[in-house]
């Protein structure tokens, strides 16, 4: 297990997933955000099942930023229960896990 994480965000359009990983870069909660427009969301929410057109924001940070990344996302989002999951990178490129936690500084 590496000092990284990839988090996972959806969101209701990619330019709403987009501004969102612009103010998290800026602020150095995230070392990059990548928008996957055009996700196909099918979920049960308030007791109806929903079928909704989302983008999906996949961001990389150090695990150590997560909390805070994970609030700011909350803060920045428009849902009322955004998604936002942290998933432990394995292992990958040295260099780029290290770029990712450098990133911070």
């Amino acid at each position: 297990m590496t000092d990284t994480v990839v988090v996972l965000v959806t969101a209701p359009s990619a330019d709403e997933a987009a501004r969102i990983a612009l103010v998290l870069v800026h602020e150095k909660l995230a070392a990059c955000g990548n928008v996957l427009p055009g996700v196909r969301s099918i979920y049960r929410w308030q007791g109806k099942i929903c079928d909704e057109q989302e983008a999906l924001l996949v961001l990389k940070a150090p695990r150590k930023q997560f909390p805070a990344l994970r609030d700011r996302v909350v803060e920045l989002h428009p849902y009322e229960a955004p998604e936002v999951i942290a998933l432990g990178i394995e292992d990958g490129n040295e260099k780029y896990l290290d770029w990712i936690v450098q990133s911070m500084y």
